[in-house]
């Protein structure tokens, strides 16, 4: 019985409900971005002074995306249940290499801009690589991860 009850749990939203308008996906997507941000600088600044720049981003780029995709995929796009949480977590692999890609670009930019920047520098840095990042996943997250929510 308890079986039963659990895959009834189990069912994605999806088959209740209607897709989520973008009005109401947005400010979710928000909350969970500037969270998910916090703890990216949060990791990245307690893992810089043991590891490079580029290593610190690395992990706690990693860290921080898994939860994100958790939580747009709970409150932004209204998914429970585990069907389809692989694929989605795979896609959202793609947002998190796009993201990477910038962050990393950024700091090996200001590795050659600004040789030995201060920690403040290097967020700063981060925080604006972000924030397009979060452009690009917005947009990946409701054309393709998440498309029919």
């Amino acid at each position: 019985m308890s079986e039963s009850l659990s895959t009834d749990r189990d069912e994605p939203a999806e088959s209740a409900e209607e897709p989520r308008p973008v009005r109401r996906q947005l400010p979710s997507f928000l909350v969970i971005g500037v969270l998910s941000t916090l703890l990216y600088l949060v990791l990245f600044v307690l893992l810089r002074p043991v590891t490079s720049s580029q290593a610190a981003n690395l992990v706690a780029l990693a860290a921080s995306a898994v939860a994100n995709t958790a939580a747009n995929r709970r409150f932004t796009f209204g998914i429970t249940g585990s069907r389809g949480a692989l694929r989605h977590h795979l896609q959202g692999a793609v947002a998190f290499l796009i993201g990477l890609g910038l962050s990393s670009g950024a700091l090996a930019l200001l590795d050659v801009a600004v040789p030995h920047a201060s920690r403040t520098v290097e967020v700063a840095g981060l925080v604006l690589a972000n924030g397009l990042a979060t452009v690009v996943r917005f947009v990946l997250a409701k054309v393709w991860v998440f498309r029919a929510h």
